[in-house]
């Protein structure tokens, strides 16, 4: 590679890590490690990682400008690793995400940061693209890296060569990788921290277990599905109980979407469904029966 050609891809990194940089702010809401934050919203709103936040009270924010404003918790959910803040502020600079998707493996990509006055920022590469879900029943896209997330890393963007925001640095995701919360995740869970503080889960109240599915049981389904959901155990007075699941059915579906393993019901209980009917698909005796379940809220 040519001296030019080094030279111009380190002028364009310097140019892309300074338009972002006007979006990252530096978020104080611990003991001794500052952390860093994406600016959400150009009236004050700032995501970080949830772990970060480890005082409710207190919190401080500086902004790209050097002032630092109070802030408060909007909302956290511990089980994607983010949280919302409000900051005392507006006219703020608001930058351009990603598309939701998955990003290429090989990629390169910037981690940029502010854990002290000035931004920080380190090059990579997307090593894997997963979707995984958490004990809680969350689904969360994770993108994995060879980036390097110094101290203070956490909360801030991780951005491809367009200048565009693919996912907020985690350093609790996964011990020894450097992730980063992809940007669907993002999405989607801020929309309800907005909305109510909270991420809604939605439950059945039943215990499961993947089990293969003989032939005839699925022809008594009138489709190839190679595995359900065995009932082990049934809530008392759970969403399931009330809906008349008893031990032993197979859970094949649910709202006319194959269940053929746990990341399959628990997409389909987004906090969308809490409250609301659900057709329950399920074998029992040998035979493909259909009931009405009441989503539960997970608390």
């Amino acid at each position: 590679m040519s001296n030019s050609v080094l030279s111009t891809l380190s002028d364009e990194l310097v140019a892309l890590v300074a338009s972002v940089e006007k979006s990252v702010v530096q978020v104080d809401a611990r003991d001794r490690q500052t952390a860093s934050g994406i600016i959400w919203s150009a009236d004050g709103l700032i995501v970080t990682a949830d772990h970060v936040v480890q005082r409710e009270d207190g919190i401080k924010v500086g902004l790209p400008n050097g002032q630092t404003v109070n802030a408060s918790l909007v909302g956290r959910d511990p089980n994607t690793d983010l949280a919302l803040l409000r900051v005392e502020a507006s006219g703020l600079t608001v930058p351009t995400w990603g598309e939701v998707g998955e990003p290429g493996v090989g990629q390169l990509v910037l981690a940029v940061a502010r854990p002290s006055g000035s931004p920080m920022a380190t090059l990579g590469v997307v090593s894997a693209f997963t979707s995984t879900s958490t004990r809680r029943g969350q689904s969360i896209d994770i993108v994995q890296t060879d980036v390097t997330l110094y101290p203070g890393f956490s909360g801030g963007a991780l951005v491809n060569g367009r200048g565009q925001i693919i996912g907020l640095n985690s350093s609790a995701l996964a011990r020894g990788i450097s992730t980063a919360i992809g940007v669907g995740t993002v999405r989607r869970v801020l929309g309800a921290l907005t909305t109510s503080g909270r991420v809604r889960r939605g439950y059945l109240g039943v215990s499961l277990q993947p089990v293969p599915l003989p032939h005839p049981i699925q022809q008594a389904l009138g489709r190839q599905q190679a595995t359900g959901l065995l009932t082990m155990g049934v809530e008392p007075g759970g969403p399931a109980d009330k809906g008349g699941v008893i031990l032993g059915d197979i859970l094949v579906g649910i709202g006319g979407k194959p269940i053929v393993e746990m990341e399959d019901l628990q997409a389909e209980l987004a906090g969308e469904r809490v409250g609301q009917t659900a057709p329950i698909e399920v074998i029992r005796g040998g035979q493909a029966q259909t009931l009405t379940v009441t989503v539960g809220e997970r608390q």
